[in-house]
C-alpha cells in the first residue's frame, strides 16, 4: 500500500506558497506514485494557477492530487503518513492531536522557506521534540548537498534543452500567449514586486543601441511600470514603446507556461521563491527580487546566495552582478551595473547553464523528501 501524504499550504499573500506546494505535491504523484492530499485555505488563488479548477469544491481532484479546502473549521480526518507543515504554518489543533493518536506513527516535517545561508546544513533535518511527544523535523530546500535539494521534475532539464535547441517551438508558444517576437531584440521577462530601481533600469534599456523586449506577466510591478510610461491601467496584451524597449504585459499564466517564458527570454527578472528557483533551470542569466524583510534580514540571505552563484566569473563579473543585484533590491539605479554585465553577457550566460547543472547534480527536492521519509521508517 502506497504511503499516504498530507501537505498544508496557508496562503500569505502572491502565489509563492501555493506556487511550491502545487508543484512538490504534483511531482510526489507523477514520479514517486504517492496518495497526496493538498489542503489549501484560499482556494482562489490555487485557481490562478490551475484554471480548470474549482474555487468553491471541499474536495477536488487535480492532477492526481486530492486538492481539499482547509475550512477554518476543521473537520476530523485521518491524518497521512506523511505530514508537511509548509512554510511554517500552523496544522490544525485537532489534526496534530490525531497524528498523536494514530497508531501508525507520522512522520511530521516543517517545511521550510529557501535559504543558502551556511547554518542551513546544520538545521536541515534536525528533530524538535513536541509537548504531544510527536518530533517535528525542520527540512531545509537548499543549494548545496547538505541541504533538501531544490524543486525539479525528473525531465525538466531534458524538456528545457530541447526547447531551446528549437527556435521555432520558442515563437510557437510565444505567439500562444500573444507575443510576436521581435527579430533582433534582446527578450526579458520582469516580474517582480514593487520596485524603486524599476525606472532606472527602463532608462538604460530605451536608450541602449540595442533593441530589448520586455515581457511582463501581470503582478505588483505593474503600477511602477505604468508610472514610468506615463499611462495609467495597463492590461494583459497592451504593448507601448519607448526608444528601443518594447513593452508587452501578459496575462497571468500556468506554471508549465512560465516556465517557457522563461526558457524563452535571454534574461530574466524574477521574485519570491518558486520563480527564482525556475529561472535558474532556464540556464539564463537572471535577477532576483528577493522578498523584503524587516531590519533588512533579507539582504544577508540575498549575500548568501550571491556567495555561492558569483563563483567562478571573473572579478569583473561578480563586481556587475552583485552591484546589479543589490541596487535593484534597495531601490538604487542599475544604469551602471547593467551596463557593466552586458560587458561580459557571453561569460554571464555560460555561467547561468554551468550553475543550472551544478544544481541538478544533487537530488531534487521532492526525491529527498521521499528518501528522508524512507530512512526514517
Amino acid at each position: 500500500m502506497k504511503a499516504t501524504w498530507d501537505i498544508f499550504c496557508s496562503v500569505i499573500d502572491n502565489y509563492g506558497d501555493i506556487g511550491v506546494t502545487w508543484r512538490l505535491a504534483r511531482q510526489l504523484v507523477a514520479e514517486h506514485g504517492l496518495a497526496v492530499r493538498l489542503w489549501v485555505d484560499d482556494l482562489g488563488a490555487f485557481v490562478r494557477l490551475c484554471p480548470q479548477a474549482d474555487a468553491q469544491a471541499l474536495r477536488q481532484i487535480q492532477q492526481g492530487v486530492e486538492v481539499c479546502l482547509w475550512r477554518a473549521e476543521w473537520q476530523a480526518v485521518e491524518p497521512a503518513d506523511v505530514v508537511i507543515e509548509a512554510f511554517a504554518c500552523e496544522l490544525p489543533a485537532a489534526y496534530i492531536a490525531a497524528m498523536a493518536t494514530r497508531k501508525q506513527k507520522v512522520l511530521w516535517l516543517n517545511l521550510e522557506y529557501l535559504s543558502a545561508e551556511e547554518w542551513v546544513e546544520g538545521c536541515h533535518g534536525l528533530p524538535s521534540l513536541q509537548s504531544n511527544g510527536l518530533s517535528k523535523f525542520f527540512f531545509f530546500p537548499g543549494f548545496t548537498a547538505g541541504s533538501g535539494g531544490l524543486l525539479r521534475e525528473r525531465e525538466l532539464l531534458q524538456q528545457r534543452r530541447a526547447f531551446q535547441a528549437d527556435s521555432s517551438a520558442r515563437d510557437v508558444f510565444l505567439r500562444s500567449i500573444g507575443v510576436t517576437p521581435l527579430s533582433g531584440a534582446r527578450l526579458i521577462s520582469l516580474f517582480a514586486y514593487e520596485n524603486a530601481a524599476l525606472a532606472s533600469w527602463l532608462d538604460v534599456l530605451a536608450a541602449d543601441a540595442h533593441a530589448s523586449q520586455l515581457l511582463v506577466p501581470e503582478g505588483r510591478i505593474l503600477a511602477d511600470l505604468q508610472a514610468w510610461l506615463g499611462c495609467t491601467a495597463m492590461r494583459a496584451g497592451d504593448v507601448q514603446q519607448r526608444g528601443q524597449l518594447h513593452i508587452q504585459v501578459l496575462p497571468f499564466i500556468q506554471q508549465d507556461q512560465y516556465d517557457r517564458l522563461l526558457w524563452s527570454c535571454d534574461f530574466n527578472a524574477v521574485r519570491g521563491e518558486d520563480s527564482f528557483i525556475r529561472a535558474q533551470w532556464a540556464g539564463r542569466p537572471l535577477l532576483w527580487h528577493i522578498y523584503e524583510q524587516a531590519d533588512n534580514v533579507h539582504l544577508e540571505k540575498l549575500d548568501a546566495f550571491l556567495a555561492l552563484y558569483k563563483e567562478g566569473l571573473s572579478a569583473d563579473g561578480q563586481r556587475a552582478l552583485v552591484e546589479l543585484w543589490h541596487a535593484w533590491n534597495t531601490g538604487q539605479s542599475v544604469k551602471e551595473s547593467w551596463n557593466q554585465l552586458l560587458q561580459g553577457w557571453p561569460a554571464q550566460q555560460a555561467h547561468a547553464e554551468q550553475w543550472c547543472l551544478q544544481r541538478a547534480s544533487q537530488a531534487d527536492l521532492a526525491e529527498a523528501l521521499v528518501q528522508f521519509y524512507l530512512n526514517w521508517l
